[in-house]
């Protein structure tokens, strides 16, 4: 089992947690940088983010 084949099970086991983990960053830099960046571009990465998760995951 190669390192990328071990991250696609840890992602399909953890995907709550890691998504958890997304929305939580995601607050933290619209708390510190959300006047600067924009929240809603820090909505749409975190998205993204969480985008890329579920298909590690689903593969």
């Amino acid at each position: 089992m190669g390192l990328f084949d071990k991250a696609k099970d840890l992602a399909g086991k953890n995907k709550d947690k890691i998504e958890d983990g997304i929305d939580k960053a995601a607050d933290v830099a619209e708390d510190k940088l959300g006047d600067k960046v924009g929240a809603d571009k820090i909505e749409d990465a975190a998205e993204k983010a969480k985008d890329a998760v579920d298909k590690l995951a689903d593969d």
